[in-house]
C-alpha cells in the first residue's frame, strides 16, 4: 500500500502532536525592538518520572524513496520536538494509537520546510525521513530514568513514495 502524502496542518496533525511554525505564533518585540519573539511554540512534557528537558541535534541521512515502513517507535514518558535548523521539507509519519500498527493505521505528513513537530508523549511515528540530502534537527526531548522507547513492527506493507508522484 503506498501511502499518500498529505500537507501538515495544525489541525490534521491535532491528535498527534503540535505543528511548530512562526506564522501562526504569538509574537512580540524585545530587546529595545531588535528581537521579535515568537512565543509558547509548543508544550513540552518531560517531567513523568523525574525526566528533565534536554535539547539535542540530530542530524540525519535522507531515505531512499520509495521506502517500505518496517518499525516506528514511541515514547511513553515525554513528548518530542523536531525543529528543522534549514528550510527543507521532510516527511512526519505517525500512527494511530494502540500496542500494535497496521499499514492502515498510518499518515503520512509533509512539512513545508519551516515547520517543525512536537509529538505528544506515546505517539507512534517514524525516525526523521529527511528528502534529498543530511539535515540538522533542534530536538527537544526528555532526558532522565525509566524506559522512553518503545518499538513496535508495522504488519502490512506501508511503502513511502517520492514526494512528485
Amino acid at each position: 500500500m503506498e501511502l499518500a502524502i498529505k500537507p501538515l496542518t495544525a489541525e490534521i496533525f491535532a491528535p498527534y502532536g503540535e505543528v511548530i511554525e512562526l506564522e501562526t505564533a504569538k509574537q512580540f518585540p524585545i530587546n529595545e525592538g531588535l528581537t521579535t519573539r515568537f512565543h509558547d511554540l509548543c508544550t513540552i512534557n518531560t517531567l513523568e518520572q523525574g525526566g528533565k528537558p534536554i535539547v539535542n541535534v540530530f542530524r540525519t541521512d535522507p531515505i531512499k524513496l520509495p521506502h517500505r515502513v518496517q518499525k516506528m517507535e514511541r515514547h511513553p514518558l515525554g513528548s518530542q520536538a523536531f525543529i528543522p535548523m534549514d528550510d527543507a521539507a521532510f516527511f512526519v509519519l505517525v500512527g494511530k494509537p494502540g500496542d500494535s500498527l497496521m499499514a492502515q493505521d498510518l499518515t503520512l505528513f509533509i512539512t513545508n520546510g519551516r515547520q517543525g513537530i512536537n509529538l505528544h508523549k506515546n505517539t507512534w511515528h517514524h525516525f526523521q525521513l529527511c528528502l534529498g540530502e543530511r539535515r540538522d534537527f533542534l530536538v527537544i526531548d526528555r532526558g532522565g530514568s525509566g524506559e522512553n522507547l518503545e518499538e513496535v513492527e508495522v504488519t502490512g506493507e506501508a511503502i513511502i513514495p517520492k514526494p512528485d508522484q
